[in-house]
């Protein structure tokens, strides 16, 4: 069993949590990480850069000057990538960026991230996480108690309305989901704190097993 270090809902030490070893993965998956993380960053990118070919620019097909006799280089067209105003010779047009990791990877890639932040103890646990109002300064307060001093993730197994106005202010601070968090965000994070709850729902997810359709 590895241990993660628990704390109250006051972020005062509370002892250790456990989570089963099989459920950990350390000795694969980098790739499988490096996958997931690249089709997060791919999908997030617009993919609108536009330029017009040499076909693509307005103007007539007219010979600028007759092919021989003026003393200066033959041209064929004012569209010519190599005229000012001309189109532009591989340029890059609309595109989905989007590419796409199967399931099994995504599973490997989820256990992999999870398993490292539990195995340097860069993910500790509180009991909840609950703020009787949105108030920055507390939310500092008890991310500095918990070791969270330099930013981090906050995992939870529900959004609260409160938490999430209180951290909006915090730099390198975010609040997610347990049902949500990505590959990206976990290794990202210098630190991952998790309510008791959320870690329920993610060492779920590290225990599903994905069905293939045969």
């Amino acid at each position: 069993m590895s241990t993660i270090k628990l704390f109250s809902p006051a972020g005062e030490p509370a002892g250790d949590t456990k989570v089963a070893d099989a459920l950990l993965v350390l000795d694969k998956g980098d790739q499988a990480v490096r996958d997931a993380v690249v089709a997060t960053l791919n999908a997030r990118r617009a993919g609108t850069a536009s330029t017009l070919s040499k076909g693509e620019v307005a103007g007539s097909g007219k010979k600028p000057w007759r092919q021989k006799g003026t003393g200066r280089a033959r041209a064929g067209g004012r569209q010519s990538p190599i005229w000012r105003g001309g189109g532009v010779a591989f340029g890059p047009h609309p595109r989905s960026y989007e590419n796409k990791v199967n399931r099994k990877v995504a599973q490997l890639a989820f256990r992999r991230a999870m398993s490292a932040k539990i195995q340097d103890g860069s993910l500790v646990v509180i009991e909840s996480l609950e703020l009787a109002e949105a108030k920055t300064k507390a939310l500092a307060a008890l991310l500095k108690k918990v070791g969270l001093t330099r930013g981090g993730l906050i995992v939870v197994e529900r959004a609260d309305a409160s938490l999430v106005r209180a951290s909006r202010n915090l730099p390198k601070v975010a609040v997610v989901r347990a049902a949500d968090v990505g590959v990206y965000e976990l290794i990202r994070a210098r630190t991952v704190l998790v309510t008791r709850a959320a870690l329920d729902v993610l060492t779920a997810r590290m225990a599903k097993k994905v069905e293939v359709a045969a």
